[in-house]
Formats: C-alpha cells, structure tokens, sequence
C-alpha cells in the first residue's frame, strides 16, 4: 500500500472518529437538552395546576351550573346547592378540576395530567404502575420523579411530585387521617416527547450527511494536496534516485521542507559518493599496480635463472669463438645456439613484458588459450620439477577483460608454484565455453588450504605464507577483478591432495571466430 492511501487512510479514520465521537455526543446532549426542557414544560405546568388547585381550594371549590354533562360528584359533601335564583349548582373541587383540565390539555396536544394516591377516594383517581412506584418512593423521602416512557411506539415524558396536605385539603381529606403536612397523594403530569424525538433523528441525520460529506471532501482535498505537496515530489526524487548513477543526479526541488531537505542531503550524499568513488578506483588500481609488482617480483627469481642458463651458454660460446679466431668450424657449431640463447631469452623478456602492459578491465578479444599457456608458463619458469598438463578446448577468440584475466591466472598459477615448492609437482589447467560461460581452471597437487582458512582465502591481506612471502591481496582482487566481469571465482580442496580454482565469466557477445 501507498504512503499516499496510508496517510488518506489514516487521516479518514481519525476525522471518521472525531465525528463519530462528536456524534455520538451530539445525540447524548440533544436528547438530554430535550428532556431537560421537557423537564421544565412539566414542571412548569405542575406549578400552573398546583396553584389553580390551591386557588379552588382556598374558596372552597367552584360551582358549576347543573346541566346535562354537568353532574354531581358523589363523593363530595355538598355536592349540589340551590342559588337564589333557583339554579342547582354542582360542585367541582381541585381533583375533579384538574381531570377535567387534562382532558381539555389532551384535545390540544399538549400532554395530560391528573392527581392520584395509593388510597383514591375516587376511583377514577386509581394509580397506574408508574404513579404507584413513585408514590412509594415519596413515602421515603424522594421530592420528584422523572421517567420516559415509550407505549404504542409513542414516547412520553412523565414528571411526578408530591402534594403535601394543607390547612384547605382538611375539610375533605382531615376526615381520612390526614394532618397538615402529610402527603395525601401526587400529581402527574405527562409531556408527549414523539415530536422531541423525531427532532432528534432529524438531527443526526443530519450531522451524519453533513460528516460524510466532510470526510469524502476532507479526504479528496487531502488527496490532491499530498499528491502535489508530496508524491509527485517524491517520485520524481525516487526516479533520479534509480537513475542514479548512470544519471548524473541534479536537484529535483528548491524549496525547503523535509523533501527539500531530503533532495539536497541525497544530492550531497552523491558528490561525496563521487568523490570516494575516485578515490577508490584511484587506491584500487594502485593497488592492482602494487599487486603486479609484488607477482612480478615473484617471478624475478625464477626469470633470472631461466635467463642465466642461455646466458651462460652464449658466454662460453664467445669464449671459445674469442680464443680460436681461425678455425671455422667453431662460427657453423656456436652461432646456432647463440641464436637459440637469444631466442629464449627474448621469449621469456616478452611474457614478462605482457603481464602490466594494459589496464585490467581493458575488455577486447583475444586467444584466452594462449593467453592461459602464456601465463602458466611464465610462473612456472625456473622449476623444472612441475609438469604441466593442458586441457584447453575454447578454440576461439574471445571478449572479455583479457588483462584482468592475465594477472588473475598469474595470481593462481603462482599460488599453486608456491605451494609446491621444490617437491615434484603438477598442474592441470583446463579451459572451456559451457552454456555462454568460459570456465578455467587451475588445479595443482600441493598441500591444499586448511579447512578453517577455506572460507578467508578472498579476505584483503588473510595469508598463511611467511613475512616478506605475500601480500595477502592477491586472492581478494582476483576476486576483485573476476566479479567486475560479471563472474565468479571459488577454491576447493581436491579429494586427492590439493587445490582447485574455479573461474566462471558469463559472455554476452559472441564468442569470435574460431582459431
């Protein structure tokens, strides 16, 4: 997954859940803000009903004309009386007004209320279950009482508080028991909260169209800020980067925030990549100078003993032509092997000439199996007890760094004759092209290499060999020089006695004419 999808990811998740704890909230306080106010509707309206109750109290009740729908209670004393006039009166006193009241409140819509206790002189004023609990609880203390109630799929606030028995309520209620103080009952009062409710879902509906909305443009803006702001820049940093370093790398951005930073710290990183780049192919091929002078002086000893034998041979040759001028027989038998001398010793001047004449990775075609005969040939001058047998089998000209190949085979070859020393010995060198590959090896019948040094042979200056001996650079830029072809060089110990190395390089052009 993309930074980009990441971070969008990341960002919607946390806006998604800011929303959704801002929304759930929002509902928590919208209802409690709701019921709150529905809350203060109905205690409003308690105080409304609670004074007109004390009003019809204090003057006794009220007196109605008695007409049809218009008739006495007959749990009240007095119930009727006749005026003046010779009109019955009814008489309505606070509990039968407030029935009457929430009935008309009801018509309207605006909720209902009625007066109620655990013992009802009218039945009509029975308790329901919520008014019941509520009544029991006031017997214990409790100031009021608040519930929601949902009947019918209708939701409905109901509000309850008690009435304490004052000096009014004796008349009726003081034959009961009751004195002022006591509660005789309570009044309820129910507010309808549908309309509160459908408010509600409205509202949330709303807010989560309006986060939805919010999260999509947040994100889309996000998007395409992070796309200029960010990806673009960086893709076009991570492609300078690849093309890196076939690619001289220049600076994909001015500007100064943390991909400025990061553009201008790689582009730094590369000047100083460059320069210890030089530097390194710089003490590398002083190096590889080095390591040709160490094997070239390797070679000295043998060389200069190979070339003192012709030498010596000239010498009494002159010797003898010097001492009898006249007898021309001498000129016919010695001027032969001077030749011969000179031959010799211009041969062996020429192989030694070849070692350093080109850079290592000078790739070019040439013979390889003259070019390993050539090599072997030159570490083994001098030592007569190595035999050396030759299984070459290229037969064509091949492309490849033939220097760097030379001073490898020169590195080898010299190893094995170290290896050997004054013991007799013997070499076989092998050569050929398998599956686009020229494979070479060198296998000798020395003491071999201990197991434990196996694997710390191609290690720069690991030696086993004496002070002043070697250098203990040579197997590493052998390998050094074989992986810049592409290829690779290894060591095993032959099963017999040993040493064998293994040079694989991989050809991507052809393989040349044949020889």
């Amino acid at each position: 997954m993309q930074l980009r999808t990441k971070f969008i990811f990341a960002i919607a998740l946390v806006v998604g859940l800011s929303y959704g704890i801002t929304f759930y909230r929002t509902a928590g306080f919208q209802r409690e803000l709701v019921i709150e106010q529905a809350t203060m509707q109905a205690k409003m309206l308690f105080q409304q009903i609670r004074l007109t109750r004390q009003w019809i109290a204090d003057h006794n009740g009220l007196f109605l004309i008695k007409e049809p729908g218009v008739d006495a209670n007959p749990f009240l004393p007095n119930n009727e009386i006749q005026d003046s006039h010779g009109n019955w009166l009814v008489k309505r006193n606070p509990a039968m007004v407030t029935r009457e009241l929430s009935l008309y409140a009801a018509r309207e819509g605006m909720g209902q209320f009625n007066v109620t206790s655990l013992n009802p002189v009218n039945p009509l004023n029975a308790p329901d279950n919520f008014e019941r609990r509520t009544l029991q609880i006031f017997e214990q203390g409790a100031k009021e009482a608040i519930a929601i109630e949902q009947v019918a799929g209708s939701y409905r606030l109901r509000y309850m508080a008690p009435l304490p028995v004052d000096k009014s309520c004796l008349p009726c209620h003081g034959k009961q028991g009751y004195s002022i103080g006591d509660i005789r009952g309570g009044m309820n009062v129910t507010i309808p909260m549908d309309w509160a409710y459908t408010k509600i879902s409205n509202n949330n509906r709303t807010l989560l169209q309006i986060a939805v909305v919010t999260i999509i443009l947040v994100s889309l803006l996000i998007y395409l800020l992070f796309n200029r702001l960010a990806t673009r820049r960086l893709k076009a940093l991570a492609t300078a980067m690849d093309n890196y370093p076939e690619q001289a790398f220049y600076r994909t951005t001015e500007h100064q925030d943390e991909i400025g930073i990061l553009d201008q710290r790689f582009h730094h990183f590369c000047l100083r990549l460059e320069q210890s780049q030089r530097e390194l192919d710089s003490t590398r091929e002083q190096v590889f100078r080095n390591e040709k002078q160490a094997a070239r002086g390797r070679l000295v000893a043998g060389i200069a003993h190979e070339i003192n034998n012709p030498l010596g041979g000239m010498h009494n040759c002159l010797q003898i032509l010097a001492k009898n001028p006249g007898n021309q027989e001498l000129p016919q038998r010695y001027l032969p092997l001077l030749q011969q001398g000179v031959a010799r010793i211009k041969k062996t001047v020429q192989q030694l000439l070849n070692i350093g004449r080109r850079e290592p990775l000078d790739i070019r075609t040439g013979d390889i199996d003259s070019v390993i005969r050539e090599c072997v040939d030159l570490c083994c001058v001098g030592h007569r007890n190595i035999s050396i047998d030759y299984q070459l089998q290229i037969g064509a000209r091949v492309t490849t760094g033939i220097e760097a190949l030379r001073q490898v085979l020169i590195n080898l070859a010299g190893n094995a004759v170290q290896a050997i020393g004054q013991q007799e010995g013997r070499l076989e060198v092998s050569s050929q092209l398998y599956d686009r590959h020229l494979q070479i090896r060198i296998r000798d019948n020395g003491p071999g290499i201990a197991v434990g040094h196996l694997d710390r042979i191609f290690e720069p200056f690991f030696t086993t060999k004496e002070v002043g001996e070697g250098t203990g650079l040579g197997l590493s830029i052998s390998q050094a020089l074989i992986s810049q072809l592409g290829g690779e060089l290894s060591a095993t110990n032959n099963s017999a006695g040993g040493v064998s190395f293994s040079i694989a390089i991989p050809l991507a052009n052809s393989y040349g004419e044949p020889q």
